[in-house]
C-alpha cells in the first residue's frame, strides 16, 4: 500500500549531472528524516545524504559539495541532485523514508526503501 518509487538514474559522463527523485504513493510524507544510500557491486550500501525533520543536512564526504539533497512536501517527493559525478559514483541508489500510516484512528510510522535506481558514470 505504501511504498517510495525512484526514477532519474541513467548513464551519463564524467562531469555530467542527473537528478534523481523518489516519490512516495500513499503515507503521511511531512516533516520526516528522509535519507539516499547507494551500493555498487561487492560493497556494502552506504549513506550518501541525509535530510533531518529539522531541515538540516547531512552529506557523505566523498559527495560533499557535489550532491543536494532536498523535498517537496505538496508532491510527496526528495530529490538527489547529483553534479559533477566521477566514476566511482557508479552505483544503484536507494531513497529512504519514514512514513506515517493511519490504522484504527492512529498513526503509525515505519520505515521505507525505494527500489533502487542505477546510475552509471563513464570515464
Amino acid at each position: 500500500q505504501v511504498q517510495l518509487v525512484e526514477s532519474g538514474g541513467g548513464l551519463v559522463q564524467a562531469g555530467g549531472s542527473l537528478r534523481l527523485s523518489c516519490t512516495a504513493s500513499g503515507g503521511i510524507f511531512s516533516n520526516n528524516a528522509m535519507a539516499w544510500y547507494r551500493q555498487a557491486p561487492g560493497k556494502q550500501r552506504e549513506l550518501v545524504a541525509r535530510l533531518t525533520s529539522g531541515g538540516s543536512t547531512n552529506y557523505a564526504v566523498s559527495v560533499k559539495g557535489r550532491f543536494t539533497i532536498s523535498r517537496d512536501n505538496a508532491k510527496k517527493t526528495v530529490y538527489l541532485q547529483m553534479n559533477s559525478l566521477k566514476p566511482e559514483d557508479t552505483a544503484v541508489y536507494y531513497c529512504n523514508a519514514d512514513l506515517g500510516e493511519y490504522s484504527g484512528g492512529r498513526v503509525y510510522v515505519n520505515n521505507y526503501w525505494g527500489q533502487g535506481t542505477q546510475v552509471t558514470v563513464s570515464s
